[in-house]
């Protein structure tokens, strides 16, 4: 299977490190790989400032285009026969607005839910 790209996740978010791994082998079955943002190589590749790489997950496409975001879930659902319909549900009018929004809201508290979850980040 031809690689589709790489996920990349902050590494030292609690719950990051463990949500992006345990889909790993989903992720790996429809070609995407996983790495934390923190990996040398990304920092490497991506040359991004410490604020603007650990803002969003992120997935890295062979073509070197980057993908940011609630649209990262979204590229992924729209592979994943099961997920499809969460894709379709993400990108219906309205409900895409909501859909960015709770990726948002979650992204902003991600450190405090990981924390509050007994989560710690690497």
């Amino acid at each position: 299977m031809s690689r589709c790209g790489w996920i990349l996740y902050d590494g030292s978010c609690g719950f990051c490190s463990w949500w992006v791994p345990w889909w790993k082998q989903t992720l790996n079955k429809r070609g995407f790989e996983i790495a934390p943002l923190q990996s040398p190589w990304v920092m490497e590749k991506l040359r991004l400032h410490d604020e603007d790489l650990l803002n969003d997950i992120l997935l890295l496409l062979p073509n070197d285009q980057v993908i940011r975001g609630a649209n990262v879930y979204r590229h992924v659902m729209k592979r994943i026969w099961w997920a499809y319909p969460l894709y379709v549900l993400s990108i219906f009018p309205v409900l895409n607005l909501i859909f960015d929004w709770c990726y948002r809201t979650f992204n902003r508290n991600r450190f405090f839910i990981s924390r509050s979850c007994g989560m710690p980040g690497k």
